[in-house]
Order: structure tokens, then sequence, then C-alpha cells
């Protein structure tokens, strides 16, 4: 072989082996981030004490507890329309139950029926193998559909109507206008104060598997939501809203390999009106999105894309202690009972 036949050999092999070396590093690349798999547990020897589990820094170990939010009634008169309904004698619970009506709404607005428990006094939905010696019906002056308008207020006193009839009672109704008009304000009022924040976490480099995100929210405290591609970080309480709501495409998370479909883009959420301040809704979510941002190599964005700065949210902080200020002042502070129903 001449010296030109074998330097053309030699050339020919560095090319070939460049390619080869090129494509692998643009398959890793873009081949979405895997979870991890996990290492084999060894089963404990004797006696041995059980690891505890491992907290995430800066983030399990520095926040408290979750409060309980105060329990109260359903009915409330700041913020629904009620109708007291009186009856000359008790009424059974089973009696009740049977002439509710089919439906708990008046058009887009919660409706609801309360008895008086004639042992304990207190107002509750009714129950069977009960005794109750009043009633009152109730309908919600506003939610996030909009105010209670007329055709539902006339909804609401047709179905308050047959209830009281069926128990021999008597309604006592509230003007309309005047309950149109409360729901109108309370509307203004809250639509001037709701908030519903969203942060975008986006991938700098290599996408990510839907196993990759759960796996570095689940570390986290998130847990798999009702739908697909939505983990949520639930309340201490069973049945409240979650905290903080994690979610990313839904057709990534129900494709049929999984670990081939990317994402690139996941957002997440607090609804500041349905969790309570005491928990420090917004400094967790600061907190998770930085987590998330340092083990997943993501960017926290805006919606055109620009890098939020730690500045931008000290504001949006402050201005959420105006918004916690405002509520309670008007008896609707986040995360109580009404504040979860009005903002709804």
């Amino acid at each position: 072989m001449s010296e030109f036949t074998l330097g053309v050999a030699v050339l020919g092999g560095l090319v070939l082996a460049g390619l080869v070396g090129w494509n692998a590093w643009s398959t890793r690349r873009l081949t979405p981030r895997q979870a991890a798999q996990a290492a084999p547990r060894a089963e404990p020897a004797g006696d041995t004490e059980p690891l505890e589990p491992r907290l995430e820094p800066g983030f399990a170990e520095s926040v408290p507890p979750l409060p309980m939010p105060e329990r109260k009634p359903g009915l409330d008169a700041l913020i629904d329309a009620l109708a007291p309904v009186a009856v000359e004698q008790p009424v059974s619970g089973d009696a009740a139950l049977a002439a509710l009506p089919a439906t708990n709404r008046a058009g887009s607005k919660p409706f609801a029926i309360e008895g008086r428990n004639a042992v304990s006094g207190q107002w509750e939905v009714p129950q069977a193998h009960q005794r109750y010696d009043a009633f009152q019906a109730g309908v919600q002056l506003a939610n996030r559909m909009g105010a209670l308008n007329e055709i539902e207020y006339s909804e609401f006193v047709v179905k308050a109507q047959a209830f009281a009839d069926a128990v021999n009672g008597a309604p006592d109704f509230p003007d309309m206008l005047h309950e149109v008009a409360r729901g109108r304000e309370l509307d203004q009022f809250a639509s001037g104060h709701d908030a519903q924040l969203g942060f975008t976490l986006r991938a700098r480099s290599a996408a990510w598997s839907p196993g990759y995100v759960q796996q570095n929210a689940a570390r986290l405290g998130f847990v798999a939501g009702a739908i697909p591609g939505r983990m949520v970080l639930p309340a201490a309480e069973q049945g409240l809203p979650p905290v903080l709501v994690l979610s990313f495409d839904t057709s990534a998370a129900l494709a049929e390999d999984p670990t081939q479909a990317a994402i690139r883009d996941l957002t997440l959420s607090l609804d500041v009106p349905q969790v309570p301040r005491a928990v420090q809704p917004f400094v967790r979510m600061r907190e998770v999105a930085d987590a998330l941002a340092a083990a997943m190599d993501g960017a926290l964005v805006d919606d055109n894309g620009q890098l939020i700065r730690p500045e931008a949210l000290d504001v949006i902080g402050a201005d959420l202690e105006q918004l916690y200020d405002t509520l309670e002042a008007r008896d609707l502070a986040a995360g109580s009972p009404q504040a979860r129903r009005l903002f709804s």
C-alpha cells in the first residue's frame, strides 16, 4: 500500500470516528433525561434501626408543618343569600333528605339546605336518624363564574319552596334585588382580589422525561394528581385544596413510551385564596422552583421566555402580603371556608 493510500485510509478512519462520536453526543443531548434507577435495598440485619427518610436540604427542614384551618358551617350570610324555613314541629332527618332537590346548584351557583339539629342546636346538612327544628336554604352570591343573577335567584326560590312544602315549612325569602346587588358587589371585590400565580420552569439543555420530572418533584413532597401530567403538594388535612400544583404536557404523560417523551417546560402554580397564609405558600413556591431548577438544570422564565429575577419575586411576595391583609379585613382570609367557596 502506498503512503498516499495509507494516508487516505487513516484520514477516512478519523472522519468516521468523528461522525460516530458526534452522533453519540447528539443522541445523548436529544434524549430526554431519565429518572434514576433506585438501588436495590438491602434487608436490615437483626434489630438494626431503620434509616430516617432523607429531607431535601433547604426545603423540607425549613418549612413548618401545615396548620389546619378552622372549620365553620357551610352556609354563611357573608357570601350566601339565606332563606329561613320555619317548621311547626321537628322533622326527621330521613324526611328532610327525601325532600332535598336533585341538584345542589341554582344555575352556576352552589345551593344548599341545612337543618338545626334539635339535640345539639348545630346547623348541619340533614342526616338520617336525626331530628331538626328549623331549616335554612342558601344560594351563593358569587363565585368565579360571576355574580348571582335574577334567573339563578328565581331557581333558588323554586327549589327552596319545594323543599319547604315537602317538610310543611314556611320559608322567608330575602328581597331578590337586594341579594342580587349584594352578589354584584361581592363579585366586584372578588374579581379585584383574585390571584392565581404561575411559574414556568424551562429546560436549559436536554429535555426531561415524565419519569424524571415526577422523580424530582416527589423528592419535594409532590404526589400524583387525578389528571395525567399533574402533581400536587397536598395540604396537611385530607380534602383541602393542594398547596401547590405542578403540571406538564398531558400528551407526554400519556405517551406509549414515556422514556422518549420530551418535556421542555413545566408549570408551578398557586391558587392564592385557596391556601392559608400561615402555610407561606409563596415561600414554598419559590423554594420548590429553586430546588427543581438546580436539580433539573432548568431556568425560571416568564410568559415571554425571559428569566425571572429574585427582585421581581420579592415584589410579588410584598404584593401578596397586602392582598392577604385585604382579604382578612373583609373576613375572607385566604384558605378559609368562605374564601375557598367564593374563589372557586
